[in-house]
């Protein structure tokens, strides 16, 4: 069964910078990639950030274009996503995830899901 881990959260000013690690127990099969989500307040839906697939290819929301990079170490079963520019909108609890369906920022049905890392960004 997939693990996942997901560390580097903190509280940071608006404009400071962020890295979070999510640590798998192996990637995904074909056809699917590894991903970042994140969810603003309790209940609310999650919402794609950031995926990449086996090749290294990438994917964002618009929202975080050109501030966010996602990438990843397979000798560490490591996925990585570089966060700078922070805005207090991009405060949340953010997740990593297998199951985004490649070419997409949509989560199939088999996704499995880390526990989440706050990140919190104050004005």
């Amino acid at each position: 069964q997939v693990q996942l881990r997901e560390s580097g959260g903190g509280s940071v000013q608006a404009g400071g910078s962020l890295r979070l690690s999510c640590v798998t127990s192996f990637f995904p099969p074909s056809g699917y990639s590894m991903g970042w989500f994140r969810q603003i307040r309790p209940g609310s839906e999650r919402e794609a950030v950031a995926a990449i697939d086996s090749d290294g290819a990438t994917l964002y929301v618009d929202s975080v274009k050109g501030r966010f990079t996602i990438s990843k170490d397979n000798a560490k079963n490591t996925v990585y996503l570089e966060m700078n520019n922070l805005k207090p909108e991009d405060t949340g609890t953010y997740y990593c995830t297998t199951g985004v369906v490649t070419g997409t920022l949509v989560v199939g049905p088999f996704a499995v899901w880390g526990p989440g890392t706050q990140v919190t960004v104050s004005s």
